[in-house]
């Protein structure tokens, strides 16, 4: 790293860029009503940023001035203007929608554009990519990844949805109560994407900033809509995954699997939150995709703490998971679960189902070779656990994938 990268000002720059990138974003967009308008300024801003702090001195309060810079970015200017002309009956219509909805009750903007990218006039399946990029600032490759299409054919639904948004002139409101449940499933999915994303983003003992961001989200959502039971499952699914956090890395830094987890090293404090979220979850009798996944990730720490064979309630939880929600993460666990309960065969032929569609997601040729391994396909083994080790940025996960199969 030069000396430049590595000086005060650039540091600043990157921190507000990866901890404040959705709030400024949030609050640019809800005046403008156009969010690729407001990613561009944000990315102005910055770079003003790297050109000016370095000289002038990193400011006392860094995301106000990057907010300050782009919002002059922004401006009142023709392209704002011909914006509000073109859209304005649409924006009488949805202007008062907002005067009808009081919004209070949602103080976090980030919430507000998350209710924003669920609005019934963008399409279903690209809404929960739209608040990955919009509001938790990732890029098209990695959105993708999560959701097993390709890079360009996301990044090309992620500039429609915003033009979409950009020329109807979608009002930044809150959805009344009795419309927000059934927008609070993308906002979920995005959530959760988010969590997974920033799964393997490690930085000692602390959770990633988008793991960090992914947990305060859910916490933010829980609390908004207490009634809602799956709110309480996804909360309860990022706490008792987030728990083991510490116990994932061994004092080398290598990879440690959940079977082999030091189980002291958890933090207790967000297990007994996970816990205590799914059983209020629990209580409204509604299993959903979340508090089913929430079940199947307190089932592994019960296992790994007791030492208990779970295997038999494990693959039954996962085939209602499958019944309700179809996925093919979910499907990929379940083989490793058949796996692990001695099915080795049953969990290959539930790989070779979905194999046209995971040619390079990294998960399911992991399993795949420990499939293969039980089977006592060693060649095999240790060509999927290759290209396992070829599919993931982890340094550590490598390394693990191949030691694993020499």
């Amino acid at each position: 790293m030069n000396s430049a990268a590595a000086s005060p000002a650039h540091r600043a720059a990157e921190v507000a860029a990866r901890t404040s990138y959705g709030r400024l974003v949030a609050l640019l967009a809800r005046d403008s009503r156009d969010i690729a308008a407001a990613e561009d300024a944000l990315a102005d801003a910055l770079a003003r940023a790297l050109a000016h702090w370095p000289d002038d001195g990193v400011p006392a309060n860094p995301d106000a001035w990057l907010l300050t810079v782009a919002r002059r970015q922004l401006g009142h200017g023709r392209a704002r203007a011909a914006t509000c002309v073109a859209a304005t009956p649409a924006l009488a219509l949805l202007d008062a929608e907002r005067a009808e909805t009081p919004d209070t009750d949602l103080p976090d903007e980030r919430l507000k554009l998350l209710f924003v990218c669920t609005h019934p006039a963008i399409t279903p399946r690209v809404q929960a990519p739209l608040m990955l990029q919009a509001v938790l600032g990732l890029d098209a490759a990695r959105i993708a990844a999560a959701f097993l299409v390709s890079p360009s054919a996301m990044a090309q639904a992620l500039v429609r949805a915003k033009a979409r948004i950009r020329d109807a002139g979608i009002a930044f409101t809150v959805p009344q109560l009795v419309e927000r449940p059934a927008r609070l499933a993308a906002i979920r999915t995005a959530i959760y994407a988010a969590y997974g994303a920033g799964w393997d983003q490690l930085e000692g003992d602390s959770p990633s900033d988008l793991a960090a961001e992914a947990l305060f989200l859910a916490r933010l959502v829980a609390g908004q809509a207490p009634d809602d039971p799956e709110n309480a499952g996804l909360l309860a699914l990022i706490l008792l995954c987030e728990a083991r956090r510490p116990a994932r890395r061994d004092a080398s830094g290598g990879f440690v699997p959940l079977d082999r987890q030091d189980f002291n090293l958890w933090h207790r404090d967000l297990v007994r939150e996970g816990e205590a979220a799914l059983r209020q979850a629990a209580q409204h009798g509604q299993p959903g995709r979340f508090q089913l996944e929430a079940a199947i990730q307190s089932l592994h720490n019960q296992q790994r703490l007791t030492g208990a064979d779970l295997s038999a309630p494990l693959i039954g939880l996962y085939d209602r998971l499958l019944d309700i929600a179809p996925s093919i993460g979910a499907l990929v666990a379940r083989a490793a679960a058949l796996t692990a309960a001695g099915a080795a065969p049953a969990a290959l032929a539930a790989l070779d189902a979905v194999a046209a569609r995971c040619s390079d997601h990294q998960p399911w040729w992991a399993v795949r070779a420990e499939a293969l391994a039980a089977l006592g396909d060693q060649s095999a083994a240790r060509a999927a656990a290759r290209r396992a080790a070829g599919l993931t940025s982890d340094p550590a996960v490598r390394a693990f994938l191949l030691a694993g199969r020499a």
